[in-house]
């Protein structure tokens, strides 16, 4: 038994000689740059090509980084780590992440020495800085957001993120996993009775003594997204095209009636503009859902212009707090 296995070799490389002499075998085929190039268009209907699917990634915004960490692609360089950690807890960094500084005006010195096989940008960031970082590495340029179709928008982001990462079966299981969160979030909303009941979002902050309210409005992402759970939002006002975001008062809010009302601090230092900077004022104990105790509070750490994984973060929020 001992020679069989030890003659089995023999045979086989006698064969193979037999097979080269012949000229019948061929070398296996090496894969040209061309066939591992990936080539991407992005929101500036800019084709990019990248020697292969993108695995040193830097990320200028957020929602490109927290999309980046969500399709399992560690991002090299984040432009304000410390921000990133404290405002985005859906999709936390994970070992050593270079700063690139901060999103408006990120390094690119410091992003050129990571030596980055691709760079993701959004539409926020100035065609200069844009121009600028080409120089280190190919830049792709996904679109902040969009007003008519934020929900839609945040997807396309997604997929085209994965086509440059070569992580499209991940995104897919990312968007059905979002999108089975806004069903289930829907049903347990009607389940409670709350289906097309009015819910308004804002976020705001304290100068002095004086609070200023930025509602989210139409034609933002988390108003889009209260309206996919079936929810109503009351705001009238109008928002800009990109985010859908307006600007009030504390007399403002007594345009939304007796709607249960929700809002995301997200400012520690400061404190809490509504609860703290509000507490002694006679317009806001006099608000309908002041005196019906539903100002809710939802955790810190979701970021309000996020992707998928906050997404799913502020679906789990806001439902916990309308239903409890």
């Amino acid at each position: 038994m001992k020679n069989q296995y030890m003659t089995w070799p023999v045979l086989a490389a006698a064969a193979a000689l037999t097979l080269t002499a012949c000229g019948t075998t061929e070398a296996p085929k090496q894969e040209s740059a061309k066939d591992t190039a990936v080539t991407v268009t992005d929101s500036r209907g800019k084709k990019v090509t990248l020697d292969g699917p993108a695995k040193r990634v830097v990320g200028t915004e957020w929602n490109v980084v927290e999309t980046l960490v969500t399709l399992g692609v560690q991002p090299v360089g984040v432009a304000d780590v410390k921000g990133y950690t404290a405002y985005d807890k859906a999709a936390p960094l994970k070992g050593d992440v270079k700063d690139i500084g901060t999103r408006g005006e990120p390094s690119v010195a410091t992003v050129a020495g990571l030596k980055p096989d691709l760079i993701v940008a959004t539409t926020d960031l100035s065609d200069s800085a844009v121009a600028q970082l080409s120089k280190a590495a190919p830049v792709v340029v996904v679109r902040s957001a969009d007003a008519s179709r934020q929900i839609d928008q945040m997807i396309d982001n997604v997929n085209l993120i994965a086509e440059a990462t070569g992580t499209e079966e991940r995104a897919k299981s990312e968007i059905d996993s979002f999108r089975k969160a806004v069903a289930d979030g829907k049903k347990k909303l009607a389940a409670a009775g709350l289906d097309g009941e009015e819910v308004a979002f804002a976020d705001g902050w304290q100068e002095g003594n004086q609070v200023s309210v930025r509602p989210y409005v139409k034609g933002s992402l988390l108003s889009d997204l209260n309206t996919e759970l079936g929810l109503a939002d009351p705001w009238k006002l109008k928002g800009d095209k990109a985010y859908g975001l307006a600007a009030t008062d504390v007399e403002g809010l007594t345009k939304i009636g007796d709607a249960r009302f929700t809002y995301i601090a997200n400012d520690a230092d400061n404190g809490d503009p509504f609860a703290d900077g509000l507490k002694d004022n006679a317009v806001w104990k006099s608000l309908p859902f002041v005196k019906n105790d539903e100002v809710h509070r939802l955790p810190d750490g979701i970021w309000m212009f996020g992707g998928t994984a906050s997404m799913r973060e502020y679906i789990d929020a806001l439902v916990g707090a309308l239903t409890a």
